[in-house]
This record gives structure tokens, sequence and C-alpha cells, in this order.
């Protein structure tokens, strides 16, 4: 079974921010990819009762479901890879799979996969780069007429992980922004149009 735990510390990032980011790590346009979430909910909003993420993403030539439960630390992902064609129908229909990680998981949970339905999507340029620390993402993202940046830093160890955090946005003097996570802004950001 595709589970792991993931456990990252994130903030929001003016155009300047990362910009210079993006200088300090010498990064350069095809070290970015784009990836796009399509995120799914029940009428009436049961996963995000739960606290709980349900996207498919799309990348240039793979696709994959990803549920994301909370866990006492971090966030518990189920993953189930599919096809770049199954992720299209899925999508286009707004039904999820009979089979796999995540629909066992979302069974168990409670949740009727029928109820479910597309919520909004997101899509993310991204750069990602290893650090001792752990993993960096620098994101770009576009969705529902919003325009932000983010950068996140994915860690195995939650105590050391946030003085690694603070101590590399010291180094890029940044000044930590909450960054409510993809879903919840793409939410947010939908409800402001309403």
């Amino acid at each position: 079974m595709s589970e792991n735990l993931e456990i990252e510390f994130k903030t929001l990032l003016s155009i300047e921010e990362f910009s210079r980011t993006v200088d300090y790590f010498q990064l350069k346009e095809k070290q970015f990819f784009t990836q796009t979430n399509y995120y799914f909910d029940s009428a009436d909003f049961q996963l995000k009762e739960k606290h709980i993420g349900l996207r498919v993403r799309t990348l240039s030539n793979n696709a994959e479901i990803t549920l994301k439960i909370p866990e006492e630390v971090g966030l518990l992902e189920i993953n189930d890879t599919i096809s770049i064609d199954e992720a299209q129908h899925i999508v286009a229909s707004a039904t999820l799979p009979n089979s796999g990680n995540v629909y066992n998981r979302l069974t168990t949970l409670g949740i009727n996969k029928n109820d479910l339905r597309l919520i909004g999507s997101l899509t993310t340029k991204r750069a990602e780069i290893k650090l001792p620390q752990g993993l960096l993402a620098l994101d770009e993202s576009w969705y529902n007429e919003q325009h932000d940046f983010e950068l996140e830093l994915e860690v195995d160890d939650p105590y050391n992980g946030k003085a690694d955090f603070l101590s590399l946005l010291n180094t890029l003097n940044i000044k930590e922004s909450p960054s409510p996570n993809k879903i919840q802004r793409m939410m947010m950001s939908s409800k402001e149009k309403d």
C-alpha cells in the first residue's frame, strides 16, 4: 500500500522573495515542472469537515489520486498511481475508481465515492531541490484568478525540521507568512468569487 507520513513547513512568498529564492538556488526554467491538482469533496463537504483532502494530480506523463488525512504530526498520504487517461476520465466524469488504496480508505471512513464531486483545481509550476534538511519545493500557483508563490520544506523530523525551516527562511531573508494548504487557498478564493 502506498502510504507515507508527510511533515512539511511552508510559507507564502512575495514575488520578490520568490525571485530571490530562485536566484539563491540558481534555478533554471528547465528545473520547473507543471502539475495540476483537481480537488474533490461531497456537496455537504464531508471531507473538509474531517480536515481530509482528496485530489487527482496530473503531471506531464503520469497522474495519481491522493487522500491526505491529518495525523498527530503531519498528514498521512494515501496514493494510487493512475494513467493520464484515467485521471482525465475521473476529472471529466467526477467519478472515482471502485478500487485501490484511496477507495478502500474512503470506504473505511464512511465516505461514499458516489457523493464526491469536483470542487476546483489549482495549477502549480514547481521546482524541487534536495537539501540536507529535507526536500525544498518552490511553487508558483494559479487558481480562481489568483496567483501566489510558496516555499515548502518536507522533513522527516517535526522538531528539527521546524528549526531547519526557520533557519532556511533566515538565510533567504524571508519572514514566515502563514500558508494555508493549496486546497484551503483554492476553497477560500472560490468563496470570495461567489
